[in-house]
């Protein structure tokens, strides 16, 4: 049900490992987090060009239900948005390891990844 390729956090979010030509890291919010939020109707996402921090508020997914943080599972430079998911929110719903990512950022040290949860960590933290 979760990728095996990427990392999670314990606020739903995945992070896919660096790209081989850059070395930023692509997060979005996991399969769980999208079916608790409901049907989301807005995203406020971090500027490319901010510096953000391993584990602060960084941008928000608004639903028909609420309102959720977006938090950053790493300390970086914003180097990408998905700017499609202005006009197609719902996208975060449809698709949330594809076409529903978030933003990328360049990793000051991408160490912590490992520090990360891998798929199975991640299912049994929803599990208990």
């Amino acid at each position: 049900m979760y990728p095996e390729d990427l990392k999670y956090t314990s606020e739903h979010e995945w992070v896919r490992s660096p790209g081989e030509t850059d070395g930023s890291v692509r997060i979005g919010i996991t399969d769980y987090a999208q079916d608790a939020l409901g049907d989301i109707v807005y995203v406020s996402l971090p500027e490319v060009g901010a510096e953000v921090e391993s584990g602060s508020a960084v941008g928000e997914l608004e639903s028909t239900k609420s309102v959720s943080d977006i938090y950053a599972p790493v300390t970086g430079k914003v180097v990408a948005r998905n700017d499609a998911l202005d006009a197609t929110p719902e996208l975060v719903n449809s698709d949330p390891y594809g076409e529903g990512w978030l933003f990328e950022v360049a990793a000051a040290d991408a160490s912590v990844l490992d520090g990360l949860m891998d798929a199975a960590t991640y299912q049994g933290s929803l599990d208990s």
